[in-house]
Parts: structure tokens; sequence; C-alpha cells
């Protein structure tokens, strides 16, 4: 497996930056999927009235709704912080939306210091993600607030 070029995903993401948010998560879920190697979904998801509703991804039927602090995403959320899951089938609680995934990451995103959405990413290898992944993702998903910080609440679903 190569390495993920942060610096260059970086770039490219921010060139894909657009007033049309849902084009510009469209497309950043597609530089994700196919800059970064062994993935087998890549989405987001947003809060609206307490749960995350499927958003913007690639890769098989998703979950529509997740409540907070259900499953890896939910828990993302709940404790405001990006959750790295080495074997998901050891979560407690882990939502099985498509039965080969086995590792998994999720990034919050913020407006006005509060998670409105996660960017989720699965993959049929275990341990695939790293601390790398982590800060990189991390960096991703500060593009994404800077992109969506004048955009109301109400428009980001």
């Amino acid at each position: 497996m190569k390495q993920t070029d942060y610096a260059l995903l970086k770039k490219q993401v921010e060139a894909a930056e657009t007033e049309y948010l849902l084009s510009f998560l469209c497309n950043v879920t597609a530089l994700l999927n196919d800059s970064m190697d062994d993935l087998n979904w890549v989405g987001f998801y947003f809060v609206k009235n307490e749960k995350l509703i499927l958003g913007p991804f690639q890769g098989k039927v998703a979950c529509v709704e997740i409540g907070k602090g259900k499953g890896v995403c939910g828990t993302a959320w709940d404790r405001d912080e990006t959750i790295l899951v080495e074997d998901v089938h050891r979560f407690p609680g882990h939502i099985a939306c498509d039965s080969a995934s086995n590792s998994e990451i999720v990034v919050p995103i913020h407006k006005d210091r509060n998670v409105v959405a996660v960017l989720d990413i699965d993959s049929p290898l275990l341990n695939r993600f790293s601390e790398e992944d982590k800060a990189g993702l991390q960096e991703i998903a500060g593009i994404i607030e800077e992109t969506i910080k004048d955009t109301p609440v109400s428009g980001l679903i």
C-alpha cells in the first residue's frame, strides 16, 4: 500500500472549492477515494435534528441516519474527536453498513466550534489507517471547515 500524498491532496481539495457545497463535497469524496488505497467507503454525515444524516459518498448503500453516540460516526460526533479504529468488529456498537469494512476513521467537521458533520472512511483491511492518515484527514477537514464557515447551517443539508 502506497502512502497518501496529503500535501498534493490538500492542494486538490482547495482547487475543488466552490460556492456549491454539495458539488464541493462530492468532489472531495472522489478525491479521497482516488487518492487513498484500499478503501471501500468514503463520505459525509451531517448533523440534523440530533442525528447524523447521510450526505455525499462513494461506496455501497449506507445507513441514512445515525444517532449521537452510536457506532463510530456517532461516537466521533459525541466525543468531538477523530476516531481511528483498527478493527471495527471490536468497536462496541459498531454499525455494519458494509460487511466488507474492517477498519475505519471518522473526522469531525466544525462550524462555529460545533460539530456539524463527520467525514467517514472505511477500508476492507484491518489496521488500514495510520496517525499520518489521521493528521492528513484532519487537515482536509480544516479546509472543509474554512469552506463552510459562511454557509448557514441549514444549507449544509
